[in-house]
């Protein structure tokens, strides 16, 4: 296995470790579980940044400019379904 290969599947475990945390925090039922799940969210999120920023230097995770029409579409489409779901 290649450096790539072992950071994209490090990657793609905190990614998966941070989505469990996330809905740990938002099912919490008691200050300290939430404030325990919350704290261990923000250190996994600080390793996939940290992952994540080295796979971009090597050019290994790329992205794409996103177009400012598609950025304005989405902008509508998120506030519209929000505005329907507090009604």
């Amino acid at each position: 296995m290649d450096d790539r290969v072992i950071m994209d599947n490090l990657l793609s475990v905190v990614k998966g470790n941070c989505g469990l945390l996330m809905h740990g925090t938002i099912e919490s039922s008691t200050p300290n579980v939430r404030e325990a799940f919350k704290s261990s969210l923000n250190d996994a999120l600080q390793i996939q940044n940290e992952i994540y920023s080295q796979m971009s230097q090597r050019g290994w995770y790329t992205t794409q400019q996103a177009e400012q029409q598609k950025i304005n579409q989405a902008k509508q489409k998120f506030s519209t379904q929000q505005q329907q779901q507090f009604k």
